[in-house]
Protein backbone atom coordinates (compact mmCIF):
# COMPACT_ATOMS: atom_id res chain seq x y z
CA UNK A 1 0.00 0.00 0.00
CA UNK A 2 1.82 3.33 -0.96
CA UNK A 3 2.41 5.74 1.15
CA UNK A 4 -0.54 8.05 0.63
CA UNK A 5 -3.22 5.78 1.66
CA UNK A 6 -1.96 4.93 4.81
CA UNK A 7 -2.17 8.50 5.57
CA UNK A 8 -5.25 9.08 4.68
CA UNK A 9 -6.43 5.45 6.68
CA UNK A 10 -4.06 6.68 10.32
CA UNK A 11 -5.54 9.69 9.81
CA UNK A 12 -9.30 8.43 9.91
CA UNK A 13 -8.45 5.92 13.03
CA UNK A 14 -6.80 3.51 11.69
CA UNK A 15 -4.06 1.61 14.49
CA UNK A 16 -2.18 -0.67 12.06
CA UNK A 17 -1.84 1.66 9.45
CA UNK A 18 -0.39 4.92 11.51
CA UNK A 19 2.10 2.03 12.84
CA UNK A 20 2.97 0.67 9.34
CA UNK A 21 3.66 4.73 8.64
CA UNK A 22 6.15 4.65 11.45
CA UNK A 23 7.52 1.52 10.75
CA UNK A 24 9.01 3.00 7.34
CA UNK A 25 10.31 6.10 9.41
CA UNK A 26 11.83 4.84 12.04
CA UNK A 27 15.64 4.68 11.16
CA UNK A 28 14.97 8.23 10.66
CA UNK A 29 12.81 9.34 13.34
CA UNK A 30 15.55 7.77 15.65
CA UNK A 31 18.89 9.04 13.82
CA UNK A 32 16.94 12.41 14.37
CA UNK A 33 16.02 11.73 17.54
CA UNK A 34 19.86 10.77 18.42
CA UNK A 35 21.32 13.95 17.09
CA UNK A 36 19.46 15.84 19.47
CA UNK A 37 19.70 13.89 22.78
CA UNK A 38 23.19 11.78 21.87
CA UNK A 39 22.80 8.41 23.69
CA UNK A 40 20.68 5.28 22.37
CA UNK A 41 18.31 5.13 25.55
CA UNK A 42 17.07 9.37 25.50
CA UNK A 43 16.88 8.61 21.68
CA UNK A 44 14.56 5.51 22.02
CA UNK A 45 12.35 7.54 24.58
CA UNK A 46 12.30 10.24 21.95
CA UNK A 47 10.51 8.47 19.34
CA UNK A 48 8.52 6.43 21.46
CA UNK A 49 6.59 9.52 22.92
CA UNK A 50 6.83 10.78 19.42
CA UNK A 51 4.84 7.64 18.61
CA UNK A 52 2.48 8.37 21.22
CA UNK A 53 1.87 12.16 20.70
CA UNK A 54 1.63 11.34 16.83
CA UNK A 55 -1.28 8.77 17.23
CA UNK A 56 -2.97 11.04 19.82
CA UNK A 57 -2.93 13.84 17.13
CA UNK A 58 -3.19 12.49 13.81
CA UNK A 59 -6.40 13.71 12.86
CA UNK A 60 -5.05 17.22 13.38
CA UNK A 61 -2.73 16.20 10.09
CA UNK A 62 -4.30 19.14 7.47
CA UNK A 63 -1.92 18.20 4.58
CA UNK A 64 -0.82 14.15 4.16
CA UNK A 65 1.84 15.23 2.31
CA UNK A 66 3.63 16.99 5.71
CA UNK A 67 3.33 13.55 7.52
CA UNK A 68 7.32 13.16 7.53
CA UNK A 69 7.56 17.23 8.47
CA UNK A 70 4.72 16.86 10.72
CA UNK A 71 5.96 14.04 12.72
CA UNK A 72 9.30 15.26 13.01
CA UNK A 73 8.18 18.72 15.00
CA UNK A 74 6.67 16.54 16.91
CA UNK A 75 10.15 14.56 17.60
CA UNK A 76 12.17 17.59 17.85
CA UNK A 77 9.53 19.31 20.78
CA UNK A 78 10.15 15.85 22.38
CA UNK A 79 13.81 16.02 22.27
CA UNK A 80 13.90 19.13 23.30
CA UNK A 81 11.22 18.26 26.32
CA UNK A 82 14.28 15.41 27.12
CA UNK A 83 17.03 17.97 26.91
CA UNK A 84 15.37 20.15 29.10
CA UNK A 85 14.96 17.24 31.82
CA UNK A 86 18.47 16.61 31.79
CA UNK A 87 19.91 20.44 31.27
CA UNK A 88 22.10 19.72 34.73
CA UNK A 89 23.65 16.68 34.04
CA UNK A 90 26.78 16.29 31.67
CA UNK A 91 26.40 14.93 28.83
CA UNK A 92 28.54 12.12 27.44
CA UNK A 93 31.38 13.37 24.40
CA UNK A 94 32.48 9.59 23.98
CA UNK A 95 28.92 8.64 22.39
CA UNK A 96 29.34 7.82 18.52
CA UNK A 97 26.73 9.32 16.45
CA UNK A 98 25.32 7.37 13.42
CA UNK A 99 26.05 10.06 10.96
CA UNK A 100 25.89 8.42 7.58
CA UNK A 101 27.54 11.02 5.52
CA UNK A 102 31.06 11.49 8.20
CA UNK A 103 33.95 8.86 7.62
CA UNK A 104 35.25 8.02 10.88
CA UNK A 105 33.91 8.10 14.59
CA UNK A 106 36.20 10.83 15.68
CA UNK A 107 34.86 13.06 13.45
CA UNK A 108 31.26 11.93 14.17
CA UNK A 109 31.84 12.85 17.69
CA UNK A 110 33.76 15.96 16.85
CA UNK A 111 30.51 17.56 14.08
CA UNK A 112 27.93 15.86 16.82
CA UNK A 113 29.50 17.85 19.41
CA UNK A 114 29.73 21.11 17.47
CA UNK A 115 26.04 20.62 16.23
CA UNK A 116 25.27 20.47 20.34
CA UNK A 117 26.96 23.50 20.69
CA UNK A 118 24.66 25.67 18.18
CA UNK A 119 21.21 27.17 18.90
CA UNK A 120 18.21 25.73 18.75
CA UNK A 121 17.22 27.25 15.47
CA UNK A 122 20.25 26.42 14.09
CA UNK A 123 20.47 23.13 15.52
CA UNK A 124 16.87 21.96 13.42
CA UNK A 125 17.66 23.54 10.31
CA UNK A 126 21.23 22.15 9.76
CA UNK A 127 19.84 18.86 11.28
CA UNK A 128 16.83 18.72 8.83
CA UNK A 129 18.59 19.87 5.87
CA UNK A 130 21.28 17.92 5.90
CA UNK A 131 20.80 14.61 8.12
CA UNK A 132 16.93 14.43 6.82
CA UNK A 133 17.38 15.81 3.20
CA UNK A 134 14.23 18.02 3.42
CA UNK A 135 13.50 21.18 1.42
CA UNK A 136 14.05 24.55 2.53
CA UNK A 137 10.08 24.92 2.41
CA UNK A 138 9.95 21.63 4.35
CA UNK A 139 11.64 23.33 6.69
CA UNK A 140 10.12 26.50 7.11
CA UNK A 141 6.52 25.09 7.11
CA UNK A 142 7.81 22.33 10.06
CA UNK A 143 9.21 25.31 12.21
CA UNK A 144 6.78 27.68 10.62
CA UNK A 145 8.76 30.71 10.00
CA UNK A 146 9.24 32.17 6.59
CA UNK A 147 11.98 30.02 4.48
CA UNK A 148 14.53 33.23 4.17
CA UNK A 149 14.80 32.98 7.92
CA UNK A 150 15.66 29.05 7.55
CA UNK A 151 18.28 29.58 5.15
CA UNK A 152 19.73 32.28 7.25
CA UNK A 153 19.44 30.10 10.19
CA UNK A 154 21.81 27.52 8.03
CA UNK A 155 23.71 29.87 6.76
CA UNK A 156 24.93 31.19 10.13
CA UNK A 157 24.46 27.50 11.46
CA UNK A 158 26.93 26.52 8.93
CA UNK A 159 29.65 29.53 9.98
CA UNK A 160 29.16 28.71 13.78
CA UNK A 161 30.58 25.37 12.79
CA UNK A 162 33.26 26.11 10.79
CA UNK A 163 34.20 27.93 13.48
CA UNK A 164 34.06 24.96 16.26
CA UNK A 165 35.37 22.26 13.76
CA UNK A 166 38.19 24.54 12.14
CA UNK A 167 36.75 25.05 8.78
CA UNK A 168 36.52 22.02 6.33
CA UNK A 169 33.38 20.38 6.96
CA UNK A 170 31.02 21.73 4.57
CA UNK A 171 31.90 21.48 0.80
CA UNK A 172 28.86 23.77 -0.48
CA UNK A 173 26.62 21.03 -0.63
CA UNK A 174 23.84 19.33 0.75
CA UNK A 175 26.39 17.04 2.55
CA UNK A 176 28.51 17.13 5.23
CA UNK A 177 32.17 15.94 4.14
Amino acid sequence: MDENNLIRKAVQGDSEAFEQLLVEHTDRLYRTAYLYVRNREDALDVVQETAYKAFSSISQLRNEQYFLTWVTKILINCAYDVLKKRRNEISSENEVVAISNVKDDEEKLDLAAAIGKLPAKHQTSIILFYYFDMSLKEIATSLEVPENTIKTYLSRGKKQLRKLLGGGYFDGQRHIL
